[in-house]
């Protein structure tokens, strides 16, 4: 009788031990609304931090968090926005917020208010132990050998040194390309094209290869990038490279050959990608923070519809080491 008492008793426990578990990692979707682009930074502490575009395209906010869930409710402040005329004065696009040697940056991209189209790479830079406090002070523009419509800068480190990827135009479209940098703000060649769009998932309506995100993990490097138009043709590719080799030298990455995130009419997600990687509360999930719309057909130009969403999903990983991003199963 005791143990059969004691049967039930593991039974009731299992139970509400797994029902806890399949509840951990839920996320109350979308996190933000009519947010693109997002990128979200965790702390040590385990402060979640998102960044991420505004449809105005013209101002730079942050909310805070002590979980992700948590940031759907979280109050937004705006730290920095556009200029009145000149550079930096239009199309303030894909915000990410690095702490680098203890300072805050943010790394976006904007065009002039003359010329909107003529989009460069800028940076802001903030000492305050929290980024939504202090001063954000301009740094000025990122300079790349080539002065050309450019983009989506992200930022790693690697072996003591540090990287970054951005998009740039090359040829008939946007490519990815990969630079060492000698400070934060600082580029130091050589700069290597990482990818240009060469698939049919990666031209429809625009030739693209945007939005990279950065992930080490099991041996590997990898990139997530985006591609195509920010419609419901948007989708995600991956790059990949092993963590020993030399990553300046292209002949050591690898590319996916078809996307590996994309639309699903049956989830209703519409055009996913522009992602962020960070991790759960307890640091034992990698999770993507990435934008998608909930419906497919857009009135006018994709650009001009506010509704890109905020979402956050787990990734899982396969048993050869690969991020594995359910592209059946919902959010």
């Amino acid at each position: 009788m005791k143990f059969t008492r004691l049967l039930i008793l593991v039974a009731i426990i299992s139970f509400f031990a797994l029902q806890s578990y399949a509840q951990e990692y839920k996320f109350d979707n979308p996190i933000a609304e009519q947010r693109a682009d997002p990128w979200v930074h965790k702390t040590p502490d385990g402060t979640y931090y998102l960044i991420a575009t505004v449809p105005a395209y013209d101002r730079i906010v942050i909310r805070k968090a002590e979980s992700i869930n948590g940031l759907k409710q979280a109050k937004e402040k705006e730290v920095w926005h556009k200029h009145e005329t000149g550079k930096m004065g239009a199309h303030i696009w894909a915000p990410e917020l690095h702490k680098i040697d203890g300072r805050w940056y943010i790394y976006f991209a904007a065009g002039d208010a003359e010329d909107i189209w003529n989009i460069r790479m800028y940076v802001l830079s903030n000492s305050s132990e929290d980024p939504m406090e202090g001063e954000w002070k301009e740094e000025g523009r990122i300079i790349t050998e080539d002065d050309s419509f450019s983009l989506d800068a992200t930022t790693f480190e690697h072996k003591g040194k540090r990287y970054l990827i951005w998009a740039q135009r090359k040829g008939d479209g946007t490519g990815l390309i990969l630079s060492e940098m000698s400070s934060p703000t600082t580029l130091t060649g050589p700069e290597v094209i990482l990818t240009v769009p060469e698939f049919n998932w990666e031209r429809i309506k625009y030739n693209v290869n945007e939005g990279p995100a950065v992930i080490k993990r099991n041996g590997k490097i990898f990139v997530a990038f985006s591609a195509s138009a920010t419609n419901h043709n948007y989708c995600m590719g991956l790059l990949w490279t092993d963590d020993t080799t030399d990553l300046l030298d292209v002949a050591n990455w690898n590319k996916s050959p078809g996307p590996v995130f994309f639309t699903n009419p049956d989830l209703k997600r519409y055009g996913p990608g522009h992602n962020s990687f960070t991790t759960s509360e307890d640091g034992k999930k990698v999770i993507m923070i990435y934008h998608a719309r909930d419906y497919k057909d857009i009135i006018g130009h994709e650009l001009s519809d506010p509704n890109r969403a905020t979402r956050a999903r787990v990734v899982n990983w396969t048993a050869t080491g690969f991020p594995d991003f359910m592209q059946n199963v919902g959010d």
